[in-house]
């Protein structure tokens, strides 16, 4: 039963990942299952093909806002401080 407990109490913390360049690749698998979740409810037929095709604009999609976000905010920040 202590078992259960602590493997429920794990949860309540969130994982520590950092700020490195290694630990930014871990964006990749969630936009990758967001990607995937949100066009496996959304599409009407899914067909193989098509829905590969889908998910992948999508997530490109979604690096590319992400990237230029990012490029914005730095680019703010950059004008904030100096």
């Amino acid at each position: 039963m202590s078992f259960i407990f602590s493997v429920i109490a794990t949860f309540t913390v969130p994982e520590q990942i950092g700020i490195s360049t290694n630990s930014m690749l871990w964006l990749l698998p969630l936009v990758a299952s967001i990607a995937i979740v949100y066009k496996a409810t959304k599409m009407p037929k899914i067909r193989a093909g098509h829905f590969i095709k889908e998910v992948t604009v999508l997530f490109g999609s979604i690096i590319v806002f992400m990237l230029i976000a990012a490029l914005v905010l730095y680019v703010f920040a950059w004008f904030v401080t100096e």
